[in-house]
């Protein structure tokens, strides 16, 4: 899957199948907020999603941003996925 990281937008964007999929986010002070999924209607346990999440979220790693998922959607996916729990900033937890 390949990721552009809109910088202008503060998006993640990937096209699968034709269909545009979109992470929003927001940088601050070393911290990546995930503001919202687009569609709205995909979530965590969609396969492209949360391939895109892991993309992101590794790439978060490699950068030594801390991360802060805004979106529910988006902070279930933490939930299952308790690898990336070292990426949440102290005092967020999930």
């Amino acid at each position: 899957m390949e990721i552009k990281d809109n910088t202008f937008s503060r998006q993640f964007e990937s096209l699968v199948d034709g269909k545009k999929l979109v992470i929003e986010y927001s940088l601050q002070e070393r911290k990546l907020f995930l503001t919202r999924i687009h569609p709205d209607d995909l979530g965590p346990d969609d396969e492209n999603i949360a391939e895109m999440l892991r993309t992101i979220l590794d790439d978060a790693y490699e950068r030594r941003l801390k991360v802060v998922p805004v979106f529910p959607k988006i902070a279930a996916f933490f939930r299952k996925n308790p690898r990336y729990k070292d990426l949440l900033p102290p005092g967020i937890r999930i």
